[in-house]
């Protein structure tokens, strides 16, 4: 819960690097928020649990709908954000997110780039946030 906080108080900051710890501890958050509203907001209506789908449908609950709302355009901004912070952090521009407006395969290339790891020295956009001296350890990990 640390990591989304974090995001929502950089919440603007293109600039800089963010792990990939970082990226899907927000992501992971923020789709179960979403996934809760949405599932509230459908809760809500009282022909959920109707076997009749043809009767009179019942309008979604006007407070949860305006809370999905302002969540997705308040969240809208930390997500492009830290997405771009994570593809500084492996060495790639801000403007490779555009890659995601690229139809059938653009959002799969975004997802592989961040899934990639960092790069292990500084770039032009910072240090690497995984710290200074943990190269060494990190490259230890499953050599035992």
């Amino acid at each position: 819960m640390d990591w989304y906080l974090k995001v929502l108080r950089n919440y603007v900051t293109f600039t800089g690097r963010a792990r990939r710890k970082e990226f899907w501890m927000f992501t992971l958050f923020h789709f179960l928020f979403l996934f809760l509203l949405i599932f509230l907001l459908i809760y809500s209506t009282d022909n959920f649990f109707n076997d009749d789908y043809y009767s009179e449908s019942e309008e979604p609950n006007l407070i949860i709908a305006l809370l999905l709302i302002f969540y997705v355009l308040g969240t809208f901004l930390p997500s492009v954000a830290v997405t771009v912070r994570r593809l500084h952090d492996i060495g790639k521009s801000g403007f490779w997110y555009f890659i995601s407006l690229v139809p059938y395969i653009g959002s799969f290339v975004l997802l592989i780039l961040t899934c990639m790891d960092s790069q292990p020295r500084p770039n032009q956009w910072g240090e690497n946030p995984k710290g200074i001296g943990n190269d060494r350890l990190i490259d230890q990990i499953g050599r035992e």
